[in-house]
């Protein structure tokens, strides 16, 4: 099928170059217009899309290639970007940067795989004709670099027009605006990257800030245009959900401690015909009634370890589900909770759910980073013997036991490791699945929490 779907993607030169800022004004800014907007990353970053999604209202999805590949990116981007009329995509740390010194996997190779016109976010802080130079540098790179414009930042309004005169006269790249130097607006950052949107109290007033100063510096009317010279996407439909009565619950933990979820891993589950109950292990003492299998994401329980521990009831349910043989996937954040012991920021240990001998206890440094892919060393939960995952890691916090249930391997590296937790009922570890690349792991986790339900006697 193909689909008309205009689209424009926000790149770097690097990381911390504002590009979250931009993208943030820019989808109220376009949304004050009257214009429907549908936001996406490229990567696998949880905590950019938090933002993209409380500035529009709506989730904000994910296109990576490594972990689902082009097809499916191709598909996620023109399926999301029906009954929408612009779809903006955030790239991820600078727009050549992939796998290892590659491009693979990239913003760049995104944009190449969807023919999406890319404008370059560019930070000119202390530079002048030398702006021009990285630009040429970023455009030339590659052929054809899907670079159609630039926008740049931090600039003065004063000394804007000689800027971007002297970089289109150099690079023949069009200069569609500048953003200004606007420090209230700022978003802080913690260990693994930018704080979580929930977690910024004035966030709708710093969007308004720059999409106030966006109202006035960018050419909106040439971005649009680029939007929509982009070509028609090809892709193959995904299938139709399954109708949700009488499916297998889900119980999402969902609060402040846990709420890194890809938004098609959920869209998956109910598409295989999964319902979902969000609850609390913060402030819930009970699992939702009724359900058939747990999914404990990723998030910061580290931050809040206090009150997690001090939730015994909570803490109680869980482990007990998990000892009844409940279906029970623990990712990351969720695998640390589920220790014996929990540190927080402090270093003070807090006793947890106890499903898994063992402590969690606080790194010094980010671990083991980036994409792997499992390969399964015995059957379990989630795949066969040999089946392969794509996965993500990204953590500071390190754990006192040595599980071996998978083997990951880093992509173009010799690099490999055992790891996480697999029987019949649980998978626990540190990587970050993304269920759309092996739907046949979902399949599977499916598929034992109707046994389960059917054994219970609960409505699965």
């Amino acid at each position: 099928m193909q689909a008309a779907t205009p689209r424009i993607m926000l790149a770097g030169t690097a990381s911390g170059c504002g590009k979250t800022t931009l993208t943030c004004g820019l989808l109220r800014l376009l949304t004050r217009r009257g214009i429907r907007v549908q936001a996406c990353k490229s990567g696998p970053d949880y905590l950019d899309p938090t933002f993209h999604t409380k500035v529009l209202g709506v989730p904000a999805r994910n296109l990576d290639l490594f972990l689902g590949g082009e097809d499916l990116a191709r598909t996620l981007l023109a399926e999301g970007g029906e009954g929408v009329d612009l779809t903006v995509i955030e790239g991820a740390m600078g727009f050549y940067d992939g796998i290892a010194t590659s491009d693979e996997a990239s913003s760049y190779a995104l944009a190449r795989a969807t023919e999406t016109p890319v404008v370059l976010v560019v930070d000119v802080r202390g530079r002048a004709l030398s702006a021009a130079a990285e630009v040429a540098g970023f455009a030339r790179f590659r052929s054809p670099s899907q670079i159609a414009g630039v926008i740049l930042n931090r600039v003065s309004s004063s000394y804007y027009p000689q800027l971007k005169a002297a970089v289109e006269r150099e690079t023949g790249v069009p200069v569609l605006g500048y953003v200004p130097r606007l420090e209230g607006a700022l978003l802080e950052s913690r260990h693994l990257g930018l704080v979580d949107a929930a977690e910024v109290a004035d966030l709708q007033r710093r969007v308004d800030l720059v999409a106030d100063a966006l109202e006035q510096s960018l050419d909106l009317q040439a971005l649009l245009k680029l939007a929509h010279e982009a070509p028609p996407l090809a892709y193959d439909p995904l299938p139709p959900s399954v109708p949700q009565a009488g499916g297998p619950l889900i119980a999402v933990a969902r609060d402040e401690a846990f709420s890194f979820y890809y938004h098609d891993c959920l869209d998956l589950l109910r598409r295989l015909g999964t319902r979902i109950a969000f609850f609390s292990p913060i402030r819930d003492d009970r699992l939702p009634e009724g359900v058939c299998g747990l999914y404990l994401g990723g998030g910061y329980p580290e931050l809040h370890a206090r009150e997690l521990s001090n939730n015994t009831d909570m803490r109680g349910a869980i482990k007990e589900a998990i000892a009844a043989g409940m279906p029970t996937i623990a990712e990351c954040g969720g695998f640390l909770y589920l220790h014996e012991t929990l540190e927080d920021v402090s270093g003070e240990a807090w006793p947890m759910v106890g499903a898994l001998a063992g402590a969690a206890v606080k790194g010094e440094r980010l671990g083991r980073f980036g994409y792997v892919t499992l390969t399964a060393r015995h059957d379990g939960l989630l795949a066969q013997e040999g089946a392969s995952l794509p996965a993500h890691e990204f953590h500071y916090w390190q754990t006192s036991r040595n599980d071996d249930a998978f083997h990951a391997q880093k992509p173009q590296s010799p690099r490999g490791w055992d790891c996480g937790v697999q029987s019949a009922t649980l998978y626990a570890g540190f990587p970050h699945l993304y269920l759309p690349g092996c739907p046949q792991a979902a399949e599977r986790f499916l598929a034992a929490c109707a046994a389960f339900g059917m054994r219970e006697g609960r409505d699965a």
